[in-house]
Formats: structure tokens, C-alpha cells, sequence
């Protein structure tokens, strides 16, 4: 962690100037006229090339799993819909607002392809505007490689469904372990199809594969293993088209230094330079309590903060443990009647710890420490009502305020020691940027392809809503 945040500075204020003298009688302002650019007109040869471009590039970019032939595109006014409805799909995201979720808190921009493709148009650079459309990120790319993989393992049939059965280790044999030979070499090429004894071989291969899905990499294939290996080739492809469309309603250029959390993986990393300088461990929302997709700016960090229950916590879980586990863990009741409400008080029993990283957004969702630990032990960390736990909230704290002369380590420690809560603003050139995505494919320098589970149903509801979608604007664009 001995690597510094450092936020390019908000611009300066113009100096003020003297005002000019106010004219007797007020000019009308003029309106700029609002510049109206009609659909282009294609040469035939644009239109044969656009077409083919067009061909089978919303397959390629998991803008539909149907791999069917697409009718065929006839005519100037048909083509050019059809490649402004693309270019709206793989450049801002395929869903219509009116699609997203209320805990999709992520909205691309507004784009409007229109301008550029006419430009495109008339200088004839067709091809190149069509290349620049998709997210220029290497994370959107590797995962169109996979989709390609993922499509042809699809097509040949996908893998069988290894049956239940004891724990498999070094030592097993029989048709289980030759199932799981076959299933494991249908991703892994070091993997030997054949034979039916679980080797060290066999371990390392099964090592690799736990790895891939997130999971404890033991090298025992229990219930959990295989759960994460019968999971269809089908879902993993509608599992990679859902993350493809999440890159599509980021900016088109993320800010250099920035800290994403991966809900579904239940990891913070911290990214300077816009490569990755740190990361941990954290606990996001279970199911049913989901920790929103968003993106903000931490302004403040509050030292010894206490915890403003939330309602309905409240009423479910703490009311009804009565007022001596109240005061045990130090809750103060504050108010009376119907509106009352609970606060922990800080100290070393506080569900917030000594830690909390404040950011705007309408879910009242933060970063924080814990005084539960062991929870970062496990593998399956989504135990939160929705808030961020940190498993090493000091340094990040120490990181995000390195600039601040004020408030050097030594400094935030003798005002943790006082037990008072305090909220440190950060410099504004050290307020940094913080995304909550929901990444559960994405793919390896090497190309391999990651899993994690899908926690929350969010890849298949997505999925279908970017079938349902490419079906309605297939219509329309003819």
C-alpha cells in the first residue's frame, strides 16, 4: 500500500472581473439554430459493405444468443437503421432505460451515433467507424474472445453433467473420475481426456479450476466444485453476453485512479495509473439484500463512526432481542413511539468499526470496517445488508489521505484513540472515484476465461432482457 492516490486537481476559478455596464434596452439573445443532420445515403457499395459488417456482428458482440441467420437487409433506409441501432447497442448498451433495475445504480451516457456515422458516410470510413464502436477496454475485448469460445463449445454440444456422488481426491477411480476428465478438458487444454484415476495430475488440473470459479482451491471436487462445472455451456455464454453489456454503461474512459469493488466476487482494488496497486478482501450484500451496481466519489472519511440502524434492520432484527442485548452491544434508542430508531455508538462493538468511506448515492450504501473478521476467511464473503466491509480499512484510510498533512498516520491514530467521532474531508484533487460493478465472467492476461457464481440472478435477468430487446429493435430497424 505504499503507493499514493494523487487526483488531478479540480480547475481553478477565472478571475472575477469588473462587469460591463448594463445597456438601457436588453439585446434579444440569439438561438443558435438546432442543426438537423438527415439519415445519409448510402453508394451501393456502402450498403453491400455495411451490410456484411452487419451481418453477424450483434452475435459476435453477445447482442443475441440466437446464432441464426438474420434476414437479409434490403434497401438504404433498412441498412442504415439497422447500423444506427447497432451502434447505439455495442457503444452505450443494448437495454432501454426502462430496462435497468432499480439496483442497477450504472446508466451509460446518452449517445447519439447519427453525426459520426454520417461523417463516416462521406468520407467513406465505414469499416473504421464501425471498429471504434464497442468499449475500448481490454477487459470488453477478452471477453468477446471468450464468447467466440464459449459459442463454439455451445455448438458442439456443451459438456455432460457429472452425477453426484462421494468427494473425489487423489486416490478415487472409476466413471466418475473418467466424467470429470472429460468435463475438465473441455476448458482446459493441459487436461489428459482420458482414463479414470485421479492423479496429481488430475489435482492440479482441478486446483486450476476452482481457481477459475473462485472457489477454495483444495483439489477435493465436492458439492460445491461441481456444482460450478455442471453449470450449462449455455448459461456461460449468456453469463459472459450479461458482463458485456455491463462494460457498455461504463464511461468510454475510466478515471486513472479509481477504487472498484467486484460485488459478486466480494473484492476492492485499488487502481493508480489505471493498473491495480492494491486489492482485499470484502463482505458485499447477500441475496435478498444486494449491494447496488454504482458509481460515485468517496468525499470524506469518518473516524469512530456510530451506526444509524435502518429501519426495517431495526424492527426485524434488533426490537425484538430486547433492551438488555441493546445496551450489551452498545445501541442507544433515540426517540419515542412510532419514531424511534436505534444507533450503535462507536467503540470496538460497532458494526462500522473505526472506519467509514462516505459516497453520494441514493441506496445510503458506503465502505466500511468491521470488528467481524472472520467472515473474510471464507470464500463465500456476500453477508452484508448491502453496505461494503473492508478487510483492511487502516491502509486505505492511510492511502486516501497520504497528501493530507493534517491527517498522517500517526495523526488518524491518536483520533481513533480519543473514541470520538470525527469526519475527515479529502482534499478535493484526493477525492477519489469508486465503482460498484457486478463482474462474475471476465478473462485472464492469458486468455482464460474467470467465473464466480451469480449471486443475485442479475446475468440470466440480464441476458433475457438483451434477447428481449435485440427481438424488438430487429423489428423496428427493418
Amino acid at each position: 500500500m505504499a503507493s499514493v492516490i494523487t487526483l488531478l486537481a479540480a480547475p481553478g476559478f477565472a478571475q472575477q472581473q469588473t462587469p460591463p455596464a448594463v445597456p438601457l434596452v436588453q439585446p434579444v439573445p440569439l438561438v443558435a439554430p438546432v442543426q438537423v443532420i438527415p439519415p445519409p445515403v448510402l453508394s451501393a457499395a456502402q450498403t453491400t459493405q455495411l451490410a456484411q459488417l452487419l451481418a453477424d456482428a450483434g452475435f459476435a458482440h453477445g447482442l443475441r444468443h440466437d446464432g441464426s441467420a438474420q434476414p437479409r437487409l434490403q434497401g438504404n433506409d433498412a441498412v442504415v437503421r439497422a447500423a444506427l441501432d447497432y451502434a447505439r447497442a455495442v457503444h452505450s448498451g443494448r437495454l432501454d432505460i426502462s430496462d435497468f433495475q432499480q439496483d442497477w445504480g450504472l446508466r451509460p451516457a446518452a449517445y447519439d451515433p447519427l453525426p459520426a456515422f454520417a461523417d463516416a458516410v462521406k468520407r467513406d470510413r465505414i469499416a473504421a467507424w464501425f471498429r471504434a464502436l464497442p468499449p475500448p477496454y481490454a477487459g470488453y475485448d477478452g471477453l468477446q474472445k471468450g464468447l467466440a469460445n464459449y459459442r463454439k463449445i455451445e455448438a458442439a454440444g456443451g459438456w455432460a453433467t457429472l452425477p453426484a456422488g462421494p468427494d473425489m481426491a487423489v486416490g478415487a477411480s472409476g466413471p466418475r473420475v473418467a466424467a470429470l476428465r472429460k468435463r475438465l478438458a473441455v476448458e482446459d487444454g493441459d487436461v489428459v481426456a482420458m482414463g479414470d484415476k485421479f492423479d496429481a495430475a488430475l489435482k492440479e488440473a482441478v486446483i486450476r479450476a476452482q481457481r477459475r470459479y473462485g472457489l477454495n482451491p483444495t483439489g477435493l471436487v465436492s458439492k460445491g466444485t461441481l456444482g460450478a462445472l455442471n453449470v450449462p455451456a449455455a448459461d456461460r455464454v449468456r453469463q459472459i453476453m450479461a458482463n458485456m453489456e455491463r462494460w457498455r454503461w461504463l464511461p468510454q474512459e475510466l478515471p486513472a485512479k479509481r477504487i472498484q469493488v467486484n460485488i459478486a466476487a466480494a473484492v476492492l482494488t485499488v487502481f493508480e495509473g489505471d493498473a491495480p496497486i492494491a486489492s482485499m478482501k470484502a463482505v458485499t450484500g447477500r441475496p435478498g439484500n444486494e449491494t447496488p451496481m454504482l458509481q460515485s466519489r468517496i468525499h470524506s472519511i469518518v473516524l469512530n463512526p456510530p451506526w444509524n440502524v435502518p429501519a426495517g434492520i431495526a424492527a426485524k432484527e434488533l426490537f425484538p432481542k430486547g433492551a438488555a442485548y441493546l445496551a450489551r452491544n452498545n445501541y442507544k434508542i433515540i426517540g419515542t413511539g412510532a419514531g424511534r430508531r436505534i444507533q450503535q455508538q462507536p467503540g470496538p462493538k460497532s458494526a462500522l468499526g473505526l472506519y467509514k468511506f462516505d459516497f453520494d448515492n441514493p441506496y445510503a450504501v458506503y465502505l466500511h470496517d468491521t470488528p467481524a473478521q472472520a467472515r473474510f476467511a471464507s470464500f463465500d464473503r456476500l453477508d452484508s445488508h448491502g453496505c461494503v466491509r473492508l478487510e483492511k480499512p487502516g491502509p486505505l484510510a492511510q492511502l486516501l489521505l497520504r497528501n493530507d498533512p493534517a491527517w498522517q498516520p500517526e495523526q488518524i491514530q491518536e483520533a481513533l484513540a480519543t473514541g470520538k467521532t470525527q469526519r475527515v474531508q479529502l482534499q478535493p484533487q484526493d477525492q477519489v472515484h469508486v465503482y460498484l460493478l457486478y463482474w462474475t465472467a471476465f478473462a485472464s492476461a492469458n486468455g482464460q476465461m474467470n467465473f464466480r457464481g451469480d449471486p443475485y440472478g442479475w446475468d440470466k435477468t440480464l441476458a433475457a432482457k438483451i434477447e428481449r430487446r435485440s427481438a424488438i429493435t430487429a423489428v423496428a430497424a427493418r
